[in-house]
């Protein structure tokens, strides 16, 4: 291995996807380059965010603030198979891949879709409304239930509308937040609803007052 080679295996060192003849002659590159350890060093934090994620160790993980293990395992086995490729090179860029991924900013929106019933959560942080939203397929169009938190509770009358891709609107149902003894909001209520559009046709759903103030989106997967 060049001396080149070597400082370019620091982040898959880091990551501890080199195999074990390569790792024991990285280690010894280490003693005598400066540079390469303090890279090592570098990528350290995310190394164990990394082994966190792949469930060699336990760590509390906000699934709002993070993303998957999934995508992790990916650009992990990507890694492997460039360096069994003998593209050596472009693994430091896989690992600054990982760490771009496990420092992206916190997302309001989870989605799960497939064939079957497909559920959104979402949270807007300006309004302070949450909701998780299951849509499901019928021949007669969009079987919608929703769970909703609204922290203005009874103070308003909200609605939730099913946008299509051409920009038409359906209303799938309508509601008033209950307030509890002490007259202040409730922790959330369920709600069903329908639209008369196929699922796949339905672009996002919104939370809206019935005077038309914008509360969350919730956009399809």
């Amino acid at each position: 291995m060049r001396p080149l080679e070597r400082h370019r295996d620091a982040g898959a060192y880091a990551l501890g996807v080199l195999d074990a003849a390569d790792t024991f002659r990285f280690d010894d590159h280490l003693m005598d380059c400066p540079p390469c350890r303090a890279a090592v060093a570098e990528l350290a934090p995310t190394a164990q965010q990394l082994a966190a994620y792949r469930g060699r160790t336990p760590a509390p993980v906000d699934p709002l603030a993070a993303p998957g293990p999934g995508l992790a395992d990916r650009l992990l086995g990507e890694a492997g198979r460039l360096r069994r490729a003998g593209r050596r090179r472009r693994l430091c860029a896989v690992a600054v891949a990982v760490a771009l991924a496990l420092a992206a900013p916190a997302t309001a929106v989870l989605r799960s879709g497939g064939p079957g019933p497909e559920q959104i959560t979402a949270r807007d942080g300006r309004t302070g409304v949450s909701a998780t939203l299951t849509a499901r397929g019928r021949d007669w169009g969009t079987d919608v239930g929703l769970r909703v938190h609204d922290p203005h509770g009874g103070a308003r009358v909200c609605q939730l509308i099913a946008v299509a891709a051409d920009g038409s609107e359906q209303t799938v149902t309508t509601w008033r937040a209950p307030e509890d003894s002490a007259g202040e909001p409730s922790d959330g209520l369920s709600t069903q609803g329908g639209a008369a559009l196929p699922r796949e046709d339905i672009a996002r759903y919104e939370v809206r007052t019935t005077d038309g103030q914008h509360l969350l989106t919730l956009p399809r997967p």
